[in-house]
């Protein structure tokens, strides 16, 4: 092989190499744009199912803040039901001695009503009584449990309250505030007192209606040996004494008489009975007397309806119409009387007062005019006001005196309306 034919072979094994140079990095490239092509697939796929993750995330977290706000929500909505039924009275302060929290029942008791509260719980509660015990907690930082106090009411009379104070402290344990329990004991006082007052009847009763008896059949002999007796057969000088045996004995029987009535156990007949109805009926039955002294009865107000005994009820006011003129009259004033009744349908009671223009009753003397044979009148007996207060507890009701706006007496007579 000549020079030229060396030439061209090593010409094509020049071309063939290249040309296998150039196939094989198209080769790599072709190979290389696969992978690329295969990782952009991938990488896609991962970033799609990462979305897709976090949506999830996101969406189970909203739905966590749904439920947890829901749950917190009803658990607030609780929280207000629960001391918005309380029948007893909450109250919380601050340790500043502000008003956060008061409830209905609260507001009631303290006469407060539905206005924004804000400011100190001193000015909100004006019975320094009430105050002093929170003040009491809040020093000592101990809970003040079950005090009683005592809070004037010039209307309705003194009422009495059960207080429980405890100290609120935070997470961290210091003094944050306090929290004040209150319940109206009232009710369950004047229960109480009517319960042992009808004892203290039911026992005087019971001691007394033998003795009274007996001592009726006496003066009933004695009086009907003093009939026997002819005056005109007696001499002159000793009429005037057989006279005041008969006038004493017959005293002395209506005595017993309205002692008896007084200390015999009481029988309600209950039926539905209108008291306003019952004041009108006494007043008719008294207001002619009251005018023959230059004076008149006055009936006003809104009375209510209860179960009760009609006739001891119209006793019980026609005593309380007599006494009233009878204390006029003893003072030559003309009697001008007022029966006055007014309804308070929250603590469901008709409240009837009897006023007069009379002397009055003098404070020291109001707690023993209930007493049996106590009187302040010179003939007198002493059991119209027992009898009175003997009727009107055993119809669960209460009887209290004070002064009238004429500068008389004022019986107050507080009796439960029908359910």
């Amino acid at each position: 092989m000549n020079a030229d034919g060396y030439a061209v072979v090593g010409m094509t094994a020049i071309v063939g190499a290249l040309s296998a140079i150039l196939v094989f990095a198209l080769l790599r490239f072709v190979s290389a744009a696969r992978n690329v092509r295969e990782q952009s697939s991938s990488s896609a796929g991962e970033n799609a199912f990462l979305a897709a993750a976090l949506q999830e995330a996101v969406a189970k977290l909203k739905t966590q803040e749904r439920a947890t706000a829901a749950r917190a929500e009803a658990s607030e909505r609780l929280s207000e039901e629960i001391i918005s039924s309380l029948t007893s009275g909450l109250l919380v302060v601050s340790l500043k001695g502000e008003v956060r929290i008061i409830n209905p029942a609260g507001r009631r008791l303290l006469g407060v009503g539905d206005a924004h509260i804000t400011g100190d719980y001193r000015q909100l509660i004006r019975e320094p009584a009430l105050s002093q015990v929170i003040d009491e907690c809040l020093a000592s930082k101990a809970a003040v449990l079950r005090r009683t106090v005592h809070l004037p009411d010039e209307k309705n009379g003194p009422s009495r309250f059960g207080v429980t104070v405890s100290p609120l402290f935070d997470a961290a344990g210091a003094l944050n505030g306090a929290v004040c329990l209150f319940t109206d004991l009232t009710a369950v006082q004047q229960l109480e007192e009517q319960l042992r007052l009808k004892e203290s009847l039911a026992r005087v009763g019971e001691l007394t209606a033998g003795i009274a008896h007996e001592f009726r059949n006496g003066l009933a002999t004695i009086h009907g040996y003093g009939k026997l007796f002819d005056l005109n057969q007696l001499p002159e000088n000793y009429r005037p004494y057989v006279e005041g045996i008969r006038a004493e004995t017959e005293s002395l029987k209506q005595i017993v008489t309205n002692f008896l009535n007084f200390a015999r156990p009481a029988q309600l007949t209950l039926t539905d009975v209108d008291l306003h109805a019952i004041c009108e009926r006494v007043a008719d039955e008294q207001r002619q007397e009251a005018r023959n002294l230059g004076g008149d009865i006055v009936v006003r107000g809104r009375f209510g309806r209860l179960q009760g005994d009609d006739v001891l009820l119209r006793q019980a006011f026609s005593n309380l119409l007599r006494n009233a003129i009878e204390a006029c009259a003893g003072e030559s004033i003309a009697p001008v009387i007022v029966i006055e009744s007014e309804v308070d349908a929250a603590k469901g009671v008709s409240r009837i007062s009897v006023e007069d223009n009379g002397p009055g009753i003098d404070p020291s003397m109001r707690e023993r005019v209930f007493q049996p044979f106590f009187t302040l009148k010179r003939s007198g007996t002493g059991l119209g006001l027992a009898l009175v207060q003997k009727i009107v507890v055993f119809h669960n009701g209460r009887i209290a005196i004070g002064e009238s706006a004429q500068g008389g007496a004022s019986i107050q007579v507080t009796l439960p309306l029908a359910s």
